[in-house]
Parts: C-alpha cells; sequence; structure tokens
C-alpha cells in the first residue's frame, strides 16, 4: 500500500477524536454501564470498523480490504481472551464499579500508545530482517501449544504484577487509598498519586504484555504498517464496554483457549510457508488471504458454538444427575 502523509495523519486524528470523546463522555458521568448501553456503543465501534474495512476493500482492493478484516477478527478475539486478565486487575485492586470505565478507558488508551510503538519497532526491523518472520511463526506454534495444553486447566489464576508495573510502584509516591476517580491526593500537604493511577498503569501495560503474541499474529496476516496500527485501534475500541458484558460469557467460552490455539498455530504455519515461498522454496505456496479470513472466522463461530452446545448439556445433564442421586434407593448396611 502507498499511503500519504496526509492519510495518516487523517486516519491519526480521527482516531484521536473518538477516544477522545469517549473518554469525555466516560469522565463526565462516571457509572457502571447498562447492557443496553455497552450494546449500543459496541455496535458502533464495530461499525465503524467495518465501515473501514469497506473502503480499504474499494480502494485498495480485496487483498487489503481482506487482510484489514483479517488482522482485526484475530485482534479482537484475542483481546477478548485478555480481559479476562482485566477483571483480575480490577478485583486485585478493589476498583469502584462506577470508576472501572474510566480506568479501563486510560488503561486502553496507554496500551494504545505502547502499540504504536512496538509495531513502528517491528516494522522496522521486518524491513531489514525478513527472517524474523521464522522467529514470529515459531512463536505464535509455541503459544497455540501452550494455549491448548492450559486449555483445560481448572486451576485460579492470580494477577501477577509486571516488571513495569513494579517499577511505577517503587517509583512514584502513592497513597494507598483512593479519593474517588483522581489520579493524585494532597495528604499532609504532600501530593501523592492514588492507586487509580496505578491500576491504569497495570491495564496498560498488561495489555501491551499480551500484545507479544497479537504483534506476530497480525504480522502474519499484513505487512503492511497501516492496517497493523489501525486493526490493533478497532480492536481495542470498545473493549472498555465489552468488559461490562464478557463476564458470564466467557464462562461460556470454555473453549475459547482452543479455538484461539487453532488460530495462532494457523497463522504460525502460514507465516513460516509465506516465508519460505519468499525465499524461493518451491513446495511452499502463498495462501491467499480470503483463506485466512475464512479459516479465522469458520474457527471461532465453530469454537463459540460448540461451547455453547456444551454449557447447555451440563446445565441440562445437572438436574437430571440430581434428581437421580435423591431418588436412588438406601439399601441394606447404608447409612440413612
Amino acid at each position: 500500500m502507498n499511503v500519504p502523509l496526509w492519510l495518516w495523519l487523517v486516519t491519526a486524528l480521527g482516531l484521536t477524536a473518538i477516544i477522545c470523546a469517549d473518554f469525555y463522555l466516560v469522565s463526565r458521568n462516571p457509572h457502571h454501564p447498562s447492557l443496553k448501553e455497552c450494546v449500543a456503543w459496541i455496535a458502533g465501534y464495530v461499525g465503524l470498523a467495518v465501515l473501514f474495512g469497506l473502503a480499504i476493500l474499494v480502494f485498495e482492493g480485496p487483498q487489503f480490504g481482506g487482510e484489514l478484516f483479517a488482522g482485526w477478527i484475530t485482534e479482537y478475539s484475542l483481546s477478548v481472551d485478555n480481559l479476562f486478565v482485566t477483571m483480575l486487575i480490577m478485583v486485585s485492586f478493589a476498583v469502584r464499579r462506577e470508576h472501572q470505565q474510566k480506568v479501563l478507558s486510560v488503561g486502553i488508551v496507554i496500551a494504545l500508545v505502547l502499540r504504536v510503538i512496538v509495531v513502528a519497532v517491528g516494522s522496522a526491523a521486518i524491513a531489514e530482517f525478513d527472517w524474523l518472520f521464522y522467529l514470529f511463526g515459531a512463536f505464535l506454534l509455541y503459544t497455540a501449544a501452550q494455549l491448548a495444553i492450559s486449555g483445560d486447566s481448572d486451576e485460579d489464576e492470580e494477577f501477577k504484577e509486571n516488571v513495569m508495573l513494579r517499577a511505577a510502584k517503587k517509583v512514584l509516591p502513592a497513597t494507598e487509598k483512593y479519593d474517588g476517580a483522581k489520579l493524585t491526593t494532597r495528604i499532609d500537604g504532600k501530593r501523592l498519586f492514588t492507586p487509580m493511577l496505578i491500576v491504569m498503569i497495570a491495564i496498560g501495560t498488561t495489555n501491551l504484555l499480551f500484545a507479544v503474541d497479537s504483534i506476530p499474529a497480525i504480522f502474519g496476516l499484513t505487512k503492511e504498517p497501516y492496517l497493523v496500527l489501525t486493526a490493533n485501534a478497532f480492536a481495542l475500541m470498545g473493549l472498555r464496554q465489552l468488559y461490562f458484558i464478557i463476564g458470564g460469557l466467557i464462562e461460556r467460552l470454555v473453549y475459547l483457549s482452543y479455538g484461539l490455539a487453532v488460530v495462532l498455530g494457523f497463522i504460525g504455519v502460514k507465516l513460516i510457508v509465506e516465508t519460505l515461498h519468499h525465499h524461493g522454496v518451491s513446495w511452499a505456496p502463498e495462501i491467499p488471504i480470503l483463506w485466512s479470513l475464512g479459516a479465522i472466522i469458520g474457527t471461532l463461530v465453530l469454537t463459540a458454538v460448540i461451547s455453547l452446545w456444551k454449557v447447555r448439556r451440563d446445565q441440562a445433564r445437572a438436574p437430571a444427575e440430581v434428581t437421580e442421586k435423591e431418588e436412588e434407593p438406601v439399601r441394606d448396611g447404608d447409612p440413612a
């Protein structure tokens, strides 16, 4: 893609305006959003992403349009899985419900800024050293295997502070008490940061750490920095609202880890095979982006359908098992 400077600027200004408007509305009226409100916001953000993708499709062709949609859907699905960790952070820091929207908004902005830096560095490195795609592909296969292995684990997860968060807590003079939604407060004449800022840093930096697998994944679908950045931006938009309705959904998507493992494994293989193809290996094919898009959507839809079927089946079995246990006759010699 030949993206002129003015388009970069217009895109950056447009995304910034959307994020600022979102943050303004949240700061103006702190509250716990209703399901109707969350669905309306998510529909709006998804609509913007689809319109943007259609514009790429019309002006740049199906190849780049397909890459944008494939990258956006992959990043969005990975972000859904990461929301569980965001929930753990909120619980760990005991953030009040009416202030969680503001925390999420700032955390998403921090994550987006950090991702821009990572994508810029990654794009420059790949332009010079295309063999990095082999490492990306191998890492995605490793991540897929880890997801598949841990997918059936029932162990309770705990939030673990990352290096950047620990450093921030050591450097920043902070109090242990909240002062509403304020980032700073004054105690005994001293200006101190509140835990609110620490929570925002935790969410932003943790989201960046999760980008360690999502950034190589999207580079496996498109090599265009413009598409990588916009797909990431649209994937992060709407996560705040999705957070408030996803709690019960995550519990129902019992096979989500397996589905994401298949997606990451597919992209990892695609990345390695296409790199071999570009290096002149005759047997290595180039996988069309429409095939990739179909594989990603098909895997995620199948994962959701099977997960919901299993949950419904288990719920239907539970009352029957309880009834059978209650009606089981007591044999002689058994305790009553």
